[in-house]
């Protein structure tokens, strides 16, 4: 099942199944996330359709969702950028004012070059877990989709904390949710490729991944339970702009594409601050 955000007429937020260009409607964004698998279940029974282009679309989680991002991930990108690989998980906050949808344009900040891709898969988490082992952890995913960790490399390098280079509008574009049962182990191999107008700049597969999305949910759980929604950002591949002879950045008119196997893609459009 893939599963969109949407904005209803009177500028509700709430989720639907995508059901080719129609939308099946699960409900306001906070009620699903009570229950994501009796929330997910509902398309089964629900008769009404909406026209996709209808729609505002908007980002599948609650506004109080937890994001969590992972740094040097990758081995070959922690080597590009002539780091030792990290001996425990990297992981840096988002917030969820950054998230937006498939096609929603991200400006250049101001100070800014241009933007860094950084093509993910981003985990959403379906069950409460606390003091997990990896296991348990991992099959308390609800489900994946196709991230692009766009990156203000300025703003990021200005102190020691990664936060503010982050965290920039509209940042965090994120596809389509597809449901754990459609996807399966990352640990499978699955293929991440960024492309930038038309042009291939990162491909890479999660087995070059250095901590497992299964264990670093079971580190994590051991200081803050995770709930419902909250999101794991799980790592970029080698091939980003910023470590390129001369640097590649992002600048207005540019159009980047993160594609990943058995999940989707997420489009953004740059434009001018």
């Amino acid at each position: 099942m893939r599963i969109v955000g949407y904005i209803t007429p009177e500028g509700e937020r709430q989720l639907a199944a995508r059901d080719g260009d129609q939308l099946i409607p699960l409900g306001p964004v906070a009620a699903f996330w009570n229950d994501p698998a009796a929330g997910a279940a509902r398309a089964a029974h629900e008769p009404a359709r909406i026209p996709i282009d209808s729609v505002v679309l908007a980002h599948p989680v609650p506004d109080a969702a937890r994001v969590l991002c992972l740094g040097l991930n990758y081995v070959a990108h922690a080597a590009e950028g002539s780091f030792e690989p990290p001996t425990k998980p990297v992981i840096f906050g988002r917030w969820t004012a950054s998230l937006v949808p498939d096609g929603t344009p991200a400006p250049v900040p101001v100070d800014e070059a241009g933007l860094d891709w950084e093509g993910e898969i981003a985990a959403v988490v379906g069950a409460p877990i606390a003091i997990a082992d990896a296991d348990t952890a991992r099959s308390a995913v609800f489900g994946y989709a196709a991230f692009n960790d766009l990156s203000a490399r300025r703003a990021q390098k200005l102190t020691a904390q990664w936060t503010l280079g982050k965290n920039s509008d509209n940042s965090g574009p994120m596809g389509d949710l597809v449901t754990a049962d459609e996807v399966g182990d990352l640990r499978d191999g699955l293929r991440v490729r960024t492309i930038v107008n038309g042009e291939t700049m990162q491909d890479g597969t999660t087995s070059d991944m250095i901590f497992e999305l299964g264990e670093v949910l079971a580190l994590v759980s051991r200081t803050m339970t995770l709930h419902p929604g909250d999101i794991i950002v799980t790592g970029t591949p080698e091939g980003v702009g910023y470590v390129r002879t001369p640097p590649v950045l992002l600048v207005a008119g540019d159009t980047v594409t993160i594609e990943v196997e058995r999940i989707g893609s997420v489009t953004t459009p740059i434009v001018a601050p």
